[in-house]
């Protein structure tokens, strides 16, 4: 049965859809699922999970095995061919709800909280490679996360249905040339006329740029102080303005393709305005705590992968008559990284269980995903080093790892950007 239907239901009703036994674990969980039904991918029972229920574990389920048979199976040729077709993935993601998990249920969503949000992350960490998660997350969570809190039912209607259905593909322009981290920084203006926007500027690093069909756009909309003259507004895309420079050729997340867009004159109607004028840096803000915790959670398991096929491997591989797993640097290493993601699960999960009782969890968010982007590439880099010359290739996830995680470090804010507002929250970052 499709997740889709959990739209037209009600959470008792769709409990009891998930919990039925026709719906619940019909696929693994993970790589490393145990082979009871009623175990969690760490080999405890469901029901002691610190945030999950077995609700939880049925999606995962349920999106493993959309993973299984029409992402994993093309993920090399995407890669090779430099992106994935984001109009086809989304739309299968679309029809069973993955795209949607926490938004209302009148535009198409399951209603749930983002607890549900952060298991489908996780399970996107067995697509074997980072660019189609990335793209997916853009889709569910960043583009749409402010229209879905702030936008009019109008503009949901128009918006957000599609997004959540998978007919359209989206895209979030925040950054630019010269503003990443330094949100407040940005140049792209939106000036009022009449019953229109006139857009004009250039935004930078956008992921499924060369496919979106339409834009949740951040620009200053007056002259007044950087974190209060900001906006959000929707921007399609084939409006007469809009150029897709080029396609920026990058070290990893190859599939997913990324671009640098100028807008020229490019005339939006006012009525696309996402919630109130001025409130766009705020809303942003909001929207990057779950970004964070996010794309913690999408590094977990491709995190894992890459350790349990090392152990694999140098289970096999052979130097000096002995296997190279026997090296106690090796297993003494692996034994380490194993440890250490165990304790981004257990900070993630922290935050997340805060998160939905209503907590404010910015300081934590930030530790998670400035832990998630050190030891993403940590894990790669040790890792990579036991595979020898097989680790140099492109022919192995560990090497795929190593180019498409070092991403986390810089994006949704820089590691130095995290170290900062965790130094605010703990009172002893220097005053300006």
């Amino acid at each position: 049965m499709a997740l889709h239907c959990f739209t037209q239901l009600g959470r008792k009703a769709r409990c009891k859809l998930l919990l039925s036994p026709s719906w619940l674990f019909r696929g693994p969980l993970s790589a490393h699922s145990s082979s009871s039904s009623s175990n969690t991918a760490d080999g405890f029972p469901a029901g002691n999970h610190l945030i999950y229920t077995q609700e939880h574990f049925a999606l995962r389920s349920s999106l493993r095995q959309i993973i299984d048979k029409e992402i994993n199976p093309f993920v090399d040729k995407w890669e090779e061919e430099g992106h994935f077709p984001a109009h086809q993935v989304f739309k299968s993601l679309g029809k069973a709800g993955f795209l949607g998990v926490n938004r209302p249920t009148e535009y198409g969503g399951m209603g749930l909280d983002f607890s549900y949000s952060t298991a489908v992350a996780e399970e996107l960490g067995n697509i074997r490679c980072g660019g189609v998660p990335m793209a997916i997350g853009v889709q569910s969570e960043l583009a749409t996360f402010s229209l879905a809190r702030f936008g009019s039912d109008e503009l949901k209607r128009e918006f957000l249905v599609p997004a959540i259905a998978g007919d359209v593909v989206t895209c979030l322009g925040v950054s630019e040339s010269g503003a990443g981290s330094d949100v407040a920084s940005i140049k792209t203006k939106a000036v009022r006329k009449g019953d229109d926007y006139i857009i004009n500027g250039d935004k930078m690093w956008i992921t499924s740029g060369c496919q979106a069909d339409w834009m949740c756009l951040l620009a200053n909309t007056s002259e007044g102080p950087p974190h209060r003259n900001k906006s959000l507004l929707c921007l399609p895309m084939k409006l007469p303005g809009v150029h897709v420079a080029k396609k920026i050729d990058k070290m990893g997340m190859r599939s997913s393709d990324t671009a640098q867009i100028f807008f020229e004159d490019v005339r939006v109607p006012s009525k696309y305005l996402i919630g109130e004028e001025g409130m766009g840096f705020t809303y942003q803000m909001l929207q990057f705590q779950e970004e964070r915790m996010w794309g913690a959670a999408s590094v977990l398991e491709q995190l894992e992968n890459v350790v349990q096929e090392t152990i694999d491997y140098t289970r096999q591989r052979k130097a000096f008559n002995q296997p190279i797993l026997h090296n106690q640097t090796v297993h003494f290493c692996l034994a380490e990284l194993a440890t250490e993601i165990e304790l981004l699960r257990s900070l993630l999960y922290h935050a997340v269980a805060l998160y939905i009782r209503g907590h404010d969890v910015t300081k934590f968010a930030s530790m998670a995903k400035l832990k998630a982007g050190r030891l993403s590439r940590e894990v790669a880099d040790r890792c990579l080093q036991f595979w020898g010359g097989m680790g140099f290739t492109n022919e192995v996830l560990v090497s795929r790892s190593y180019r498409d995680t070092r991403l986390l470090s810089i994006g949704a804010g820089a590691d130095e950007v995290m170290l900062s507002i965790i130094c605010k929250y703990m009172g002893i970052l220097p005053k300006k």
